[in-house]
């Protein structure tokens, strides 16, 4: 399943409504982004290939043409793609197969190159927060600008990536995701009140 097709329609307006609610209450900018995943882990094809093709093919040539060698090739050959491409289309086998620091670090990387690309960086008052949830990993990484951070502490997002990270083991990553916009926003009016300028100067939901 694409991000695309991971909420519903009524889901996604659900989402937006959250954020523009809560934005009338800070001059802080939330931007929920969802992704199918942050990286497609070839190293992980690769290695679960190898070891699926590797096993198959030490059993059968074992058990029907006694450990020739020649014939272990071949069948390890003829297994190695099939293994590979089953691999890249099971989510759930392919995940078992990525360390999670591995997994964590690449979730970190797409985290700050989403920061980037879509100007999180850029509003008036360095008040922008992006909440990645990458769907593959069913990891979630929270990031907020420079004005924010000197003043929110760092170990208050903890909460917030826990709800949804529970929420999506749940089934219920759209609930669980407006309950997080939520409280990054009773944080963000704290200290970031809404101005009587204020403009919307964000997407209030991206899905790519």
């Amino acid at each position: 399943m694409t991000a695309k097709d991971f909420f519903t329609r009524a889901e996604q307006e659900r989402i937006e409504t959250t954020v523009q609610r809560v934005e009338k209450r800070t001059s802080g900018e939330i931007v929920p982004l969802v992704i199918a995943e942050s990286c497609t882990y070839p190293r992980a094809e690769i290695l679960g290939a190898g070891l699926f093709s590797l096993a198959s093919a030490i059993t059968l040539s074992w058990a029907f043409w006694g450990e020739s060698l020649w014939h272990f090739l071949w069948l390890f050959a003829l297994g190695y793609f099939p293994f590979k491409g089953l691999i890249r289309h099971l989510p759930a086998l392919r995940r078992r197969l990525v360390h999670p620091q591995e997994i964590d670090a690449e979730v970190e990387e797409m985290a700050a190159i989403a920061f980037l690309e879509h100007g999180l960086h850029h509003t008036r008052d360095e008040t922008g927060i992006l909440i990645l949830v990458s769907l593959f990993e069913r990891r979630v990484q929270v990031l907020a600008d420079r004005g924010i951070n000197a003043v929110v502490p760092a170990h208050a997002w903890d909460g917030i990536v826990q709800t949804i990270v529970a929420g999506i083991h749940r089934g219920e990553t759209c609930a669980a995701l407006c309950a997080a916009i939520e409280t990054c926003g009773d944080l963000l009016a704290e200290h970031f009140p809404i101005k009587t300028d204020d403009t919307d100067e964000l997407p209030n939901l991206i899905i790519r």
